[in-house]
């Protein structure tokens, strides 16, 4: 990395701003959203959506919640066209959507534009031309002047078509490259544009500020903003639209910190897909609201189903790791991150509140279509004994004592380091059933009967099966459990301490099955077992035997 010399500044940060809006710690409502999937979303695509694809996506904008959906740029290409008029003359926008379509500065681009929305009830006509110094220089080879030219003669011809349009038309002009342009030119031709166009309070334009290309950090950005704001004529008949790409990946931080210093409506893609590294992502942007409290007025209450109509049509992938959507965001692998999450989680449910304060996760994901044992706590080499316990527990109703918790924990992490793998609750439960519920290899309890003498004393008969013979010993206990644990000792010939005894109901019926776990200490060693029958003792003795068995 030796040529870091050959690069410059290439925005240029206002003078005069006062920055007050850092001062807000917060943003306290939505703004308008502006979705351009179809538009800067689908002309950044390998393989551009066909119409049907294009049709079942605005679908899904619609049912989001997007109330202003950039369909196309209709004059480029038969499909934009084809796909504006599909929309229009089969009734397929609602009634309170409105449909963006965006144009070029050149005539016939703007009457082909205005064409394709002959019908349309609500439209929005985008207008742009590039204004930054190193277009005018490199590009265009054009003086500011003759720049200017350009956004005016595209201005009167919008308003011109736009006077003579069926249906409501509102307009939009985008100095494109803004970022890149000297704020006090930005505003000049903004308002060139804002003189022709003369909006009022109830036909406002819209002024978009897009980081065409990230250059700068987003607080530079923000005050781009806050410059234009002070400086547009009737800024009060203005709505300031941000249009955030992602070169630096500062996209969401360029649009709240946008939205702080004085922006108005968002435009943005779903996951953020849009030229080079994209658009900022609505999705994240809209839950960073949610997660404060503020509802952001769009509906991602199941982001799995948006993701898959997302990946079918556009055939892009969204990342394990994209905030609040990837598959892996809200899994915990981490043990000690595991046990803090079950014991949040529990926290909340012994308290039932209304409030969301669990470690590690800024929402519940069940709010995001989520499911928490498949999707927070996720059982690999570097879990812990909270977040296997808790899946038990959760899944399986099988409530483990802490110190049990703690051996099935390393059990289990050792089988997945084994493995090199993930295991999955249905695998986590698998291992539980097989390694410690009613084993019974080398020894097993074939029957029992007890008499019981008085509170302290009871008579057993046990019959034992042990390395393939059988017999059957009396002995004295001071419970029915004690009895086994001593007929087990004298037929095994094994001496161990019954440390433990832990039992709880599987179901909350009479009928249930009850689980029993037992833990023995022999020579130094703890051992754990766990029964499960529809009888308690039976339940119990098969918990011993299990335990008994691992010392074998």
């Amino acid at each position: 990395m030796k040529n870091s010399k050959k690069y410059v500044k290439q925005y240029f940060a206002p003078q005069g701003v006062t920055m007050d809006w850092t001062k807000k710690t917060a943003i306290d409502k939505p703004p308008v959203w502006c979705s351009v999937d179809l538009r800067d979303g689908n002309q950044a695509l390998i393989i551009p959506m066909s119409l049907e694809e294009k049709l079942e996506f605005f679908k899904l904008l619609c049912k989001v919640g997007f109330k202003e959906i950039e369909i196309g740029f209709p004059a480029a290409s038969e499909t934009e066209y084809e796909f504006c008029r599909k929309l229009i003359e089969e009734n397929l926008i609602p009634d309170d959507v409105t449909i963006q379509v965006l144009t070029q500065s050149r005539e016939h681009i703007i009457a082909k534009t205005f064409e394709a929305l002959k019908g349309a009830k609500r439209a929005i006509v985008h207008l742009y031309n590039s204004t930054s110094k190193a277009q005018r220089e490199q590009v265009f080879k054009r003086e500011k002047n003759e720049i200017v030219d350009i956004a005016i003669a595209g201005a009167k011809l919008c308003r011109a078509y736009k006077e003579k349009a069926e249906g409501k038309i509102w307009l939009e002009y985008s100095p494109e490259s803004f970022t890149g342009t000297e704020p006090e030119f930005a505003a000049e031709i903004c308002n060139a544009v804002l003189d022709i166009w003369q909006p009022t309070a109830e036909d406002k334009a819209i002024i978009n500020l897009p980081v065409t290309v990230e250059n700068s950090m987003p607080h530079v950005y923000a005050s781009q903003v806050e410059y234009m704001c002070k400086n547009l004529h009737g800024r009060e008949n203005v709505v300031i639209s941000l249009h955030p790409h992602n070169d630096r990946g500062c996209a969401v931080a360029d649009s709240e910190m946008g939205l702080l210093a004085g922006g108005d409506r968002i435009e943005g893609t779903l996951f953020g897909n849009g030229e080079r590294t994209g658009n900022v992502d609505v999705i994240t942007l809209a839950l960073n609201m949610y997660s404060q409290g503020i509802d952001p007025q769009l509906d991602f209450s199941n982001l799995p189903a948006i993701t898959e109509v997302y990946e079918r049509v556009t055939r892009m992938k969204v990342s394990e790791r994209q905030p609040y959507s990837g598959a892996l965001v809200f899994a915990a692998f981490s043990g000690s991150h595991q046990d803090a999450i079950a014991k949040g989680m529990k926290y909340r449910e012994d308290r039932s509140s209304e409030t969301w304060t669990v470690p590690y996760l800024p929402i519940d994901p069940a709010d995001v279509g989520r499911v928490y044992e498949a999707d927070v706590i996720r059982i690999n080499s570097q879990s812990g004994k909270g977040g296997i316990g808790y899946i038990l527990e959760t899944q399986f109703k099988l409530v483990l004592p802490p110190k049990m918790r703690e051996t099935f924990g390393y059990h289990v992490k050792s089988i997945s380091d084994h493995a090199h793998k993930e295991l999955s609750p249905q695998e986590v439960y698998e291992i539980f059933m097989r390694d410690f519920v009613n084993v019974q290899d080398k020894l097993k309890v074939a029957n029992a009967s007890y008499e019981t003498v008085n509170a302290e004393k009871v008579i057993g008969k046990v019959e034992i099966e042990y390395l393939g013979k059988t017999q059957t010993v009396e002995v004295e206990g001071n419970g029915r459990l004690d009895c086994v644990s001593n007929a087990i000792k004298k037929v095994v010939g094994k001496e161990y301490l019954l440390e433990s005894y832990v039992q709880h109901a599987l179901e909350e019926k009479s009928s249930s099955k009850a689980a029993s776990y037992v833990c023995i200490v022999a020579d130094g060693k703890a051992y754990w077992g766990t029964g499960i029958h529809a009888d308690i003792m039976t339940s119990s003795v098969k918990a011993l035997v299990t335990a008994v068995n691992k010392t074998l």
